[in-house]
């Protein structure tokens, strides 16, 4: 991963996520995946992020949107026996998800991503900044004299075109950014505006 890079609004920089929150998912998914089912973990390494896939679903009453705030345990028979080593790989039921949550914050990128898909949970952990679109797209600004659709949405992680057409616009409208007159088409791009530019 050290010799990935991604596009920040200061230019290309190394990837990097915090460790723990690494860690807590991966563990996470180790001992409460679903062992009834025949299969392994998978840890999948992309350029702009990582993507955890364990078998089987959330347990009990425990969905995508309460994850931090409702507690179950597929195998407590296995936390409860890692918990009698002196330097246990796992927290406390829930605190692990929480740790990995406050440090992707402390290190201001999105929070981990949940979702059920057919019997297996996938977490994404991305390297996307926390601040807003309209934010990212200003702070490229800052550093860069016009920016693309197509960079945009590597910088943002907006996937779709369109909607990041859409952040663009929102700009405009506001008078931050305007159209590089001279570029159209597919090679169209976005500038700081004249009026915000002569008052910098």
């Amino acid at each position: 991963m050290s010799d990935i890079s991604v596009l920040t609004p200061e230019g290309l920089t190394k990837v990097s996520y915090p460790p723990e929150a690494i860690w807590e998912i991966v563990v996470n998914a180790l001992i409460h995946r679903d062992y009834s089912i025949s299969d392994d973990v998978q840890i999948l390494i992309f350029q702009n992020r990582i993507e955890v896939i364990s078998p089987g679903k959330l347990p009990g009453h425990v969905t995508v949107n309460n994850i931090l705030d409702v507690r179950d345990s597929r195998n407590p028979k296995i936390v409860k026996a890692l918990r009698r080593y002196k330097d246990a790989p796992n927290q406390d039921l829930g605190e692990g998800l929480n740790t990995a949550f406050d440090k992707m914050k402390e290190w201001k990128l999105q929070p981990p991503y949940f979702e059920e898909r057919d019997n297996y949970l996938k977490v994404t952990i991305g390297h996307n900044p926390l601040a807003t679109p309209e934010e990212a797209v200003l702070d490229y600004l800052s550093n860069h004299p016009e920016i693309r659709n197509s960079i945009a949405r590597e910088l943002t992680g907006i996937r779709s075109e369109n909607q990041m057409k859409e952040v663009f616009y929102r700009l405009r409208d506001r008078g931050l950014i305007e159209p590089v007159p001279e570029k159209k088409g597919n090679a169209s791009a976005w500038r700081k505006s004249m009026a915000v530019n002569s008052r910098s």
